[in-house]
């Protein structure tokens, strides 16, 4: 069994070359991870990289893993997603549908008006209460299957009759499939919003039915990642009816109420229905306007440059208010036809508010308002001690084990520590390649790992000595002890293995960290034990060609 095979040890050593230079940037870490952020920055922006990206040569691999927040500091958002804002929106929506549906019946139905109704339903008023039965069951019509994978089947709208009024609500099936449509569609733009930023490795996750995790390392403060995940940015074209400095103006259901952003006091009523809307939009890059000010150039889709052209050309002399989040930022008038679909949003904006709200307007609206249950922020003085904890309790481990190899097993001992730190070498080699992050109980993980990695050098080298008080030749006890050691190996490392799985699985974030590199040092151990050390003694006794087994240093 000592004897291996040319293809074998150029592939067992493939392997632990492969590992090797994949881990070595993380010896550099710092450089590494400036000149990464360098070159990352100069193709975002496509400007030229500063001078942090020569730290580390383009022809060396530059991969690291992953820090954590406990290790990296940075910034912890538990936010709700406010779902009754997605049911009034749908509504909202229906009533243009409902209107021209109920006037179709013709004279016998009268006026049609809507009427001031809780956010959770539509009330619409007929002149003819007679013809009440009539309008419900057209508006019946209306209604659509659902289609969803929380639930399947049922139809969206309720329709029923309330005293004079026509009362129109969302069923339970519909509420279903929008809590979830709401939820992934929140989570990808909080994704989006945050990947515009460069941030290195956050994680985004939902938890429960309307919690969204936010964590995203190396940032200063919780404050400003809800600065850009935060705010709706919905987006909005409104015609303008008038300007007020009155707040309790009641406008028509028709119109809305909404202040200005620059001009303390004054209000602008608007028509309620928008010509284009945010959803439309498909670019926005901050810039500067003909003055110099900071200003956000915008871009729309065909049909809402197409929409957004036809009523430019229809109102020149209007003013035209741009809404973002219920304020108007900017209600120019309009001083000719703007065909094509793109225009400018200028206001009061910084040259980063500017940067910020391109980037808010890039990523798309978020269907609904975000609460923030809980926030924290982890300083990099904390992440720091983290890590030179963690860097302590690794290497008084492993210069215990290594000291107690090398005492207790002599040369074998020694060629089992270099299999130890090739396997840690392959560890994080494994951990850089598919991208995990590393948290303090990952660390907490390897460090048991160091233990583990000897363990199956320990029942080798035990049964070998067994093997040899049996007069047996060197060459013959060494093959029977990897032989009869291997099912013991096997079993503890299969068995352990195991329970990392069921952890992964089972467990939620710190649980997963510690179970992901337990299973990367498990893996690791049974191979270095398996093959890198009894490829390095094969080496050994290829060159020493003991002869008794007196000579074996075990």
């Amino acid at each position: 069994m000592l004897h291996f095979p040319p293809w074998k040890r150029l592939l067992v050593l493939g392997i632990v070359l492969a590992g090797l230079v994949v881990a070595f940037p993380n010896l550099f870490y710092d450089r590494v991870e400036r000149a990464n952020d360098a070159r990352e920055f100069a193709e975002r922006t496509g400007q030229p990289a500063g001078p942090d990206a020569d730290l580390w040569p383009t022809w060396l691999p530059s991969g690291l893993v992953s820090l954590g927040l406990d290790l990296r500091g940075g910034a912890h958002l538990l936010v709700e997603v406010a779902r009754e804002d997605v049911y009034a929106d749908r509504l909202e929506g229906l009533w243009p549908q409902v209107r021209d549906t109920v006037r179709g019946l013709g004279e016998e139905v009268g006026t049609v008006r809507r009427v001031e109704s809780p956010p959770d339903e539509l009330r619409v008023r007929i002149g003819n209460e007679a013809a009440l039965p009539a309008a419900a069951a057209a508006v019946r019509d209306l209604s659509q299957p659902v289609f969803s994978i929380v639930q399947a089947g049922g139809r969206d709208i309720e329709v029923r009759v309330d005293g004079e009024d026509l009362v129109v609500t969302l069923t339970a099936a519909e509420r279903a499939a929008l809590d979830e449509r709401t939820m992934d569609q929140s989570l990808e733009i909080i994704r989006r919003r945050v990947d515009e930023t460069g941030t290195r490795e956050p994680t985004i996750q939902r938890q429960g039915t309307d919690r969204i995790l936010v964590q995203v390392p190396g940032v200063g403060s919780a404050e400003e990642v809800m600065e850009i995940i935060g705010r709706t940015a919905r987006l909005s074209f409104h015609p303008v009816e008038s300007r007020t400095t009155d707040p309790d103006v009641r406008p028509g259901l028709e119109s809305i109420v909404v202040p200005s952003m620059d001009e303390e006091g004054v209000y602008y009523i608007l028509e309620r229905r928008a010509v284009v809307t945010g959803e439309q939009l498909v670019d926005a890059q901050p810039a500067f306007d003909q003055n110099g000010r900071p200003a956000v150039n915008f871009r729309f889709n065909p049909p809402g440059g197409a929409a957004f052209g036809r009523y430019t050309a229809a109102n020149i002399g209007n003013p035209f208010a741009i809404v973002l989040d219920n304020e108007v930022i900017s209600a120019p008038v309009i001083q000719s036809h703007i065909p094509g679909g793109s225009g400018i949003i200028t206001g009061n904006f910084t040259v980063e508010e500017s940067s910020q709200l391109a980037i808010l307007l890039r990523s798309g609206a978020l269907p609904a308002e975000i609460r923030v249950l809980e926030q924290r922020t982890v300083g990099p003085e904390l992440g720091q001690d983290s890590i030179d904890a963690g860097r302590v309790a690794a290497i008084v481990a492993m210069a215990a084990v290594l000291a107690f190899m090398a005492i207790t097993y002599g040369t074998f001992g020694v060629i089992a520590n270099i299999a130890l730190i090739v396997n840690l070498a392959l560890v994080f080699a494994l951990l850089t390649a598919i991208g995990a992050t590393l948290t303090l109980p990952g660390i907490a993980g390897l460090v048991l790992t160091i233990g583990m990695a000897v363990d199956a050098n320990v029942l080798i080298f035990e049964r070998i000595r067994e093997e040899l008080k049996t007069a047996k030749g060197p060459a013959r006890a060494i093959d029977q002890g990897f032989d009869k050691a291997l099912s013991a190996i096997i079993d503890a490392n299969v068995t352990t293995l195991i329970v990392a799985v069921i952890l992964y699985a089972l467990g939620s974030g710190p649980v997963r960290g510690f179970a992901v590199t337990l299973s990367f040092g498990v893996a690791c151990s049974m191979f270095t034990a398996l093959f890198v050390t009894r490829l390095m003694i094969a080496f050994w006794f290829e060159r020493s060609r003991p002869k008794k087994a007196e000579a074996i240093p075990v």
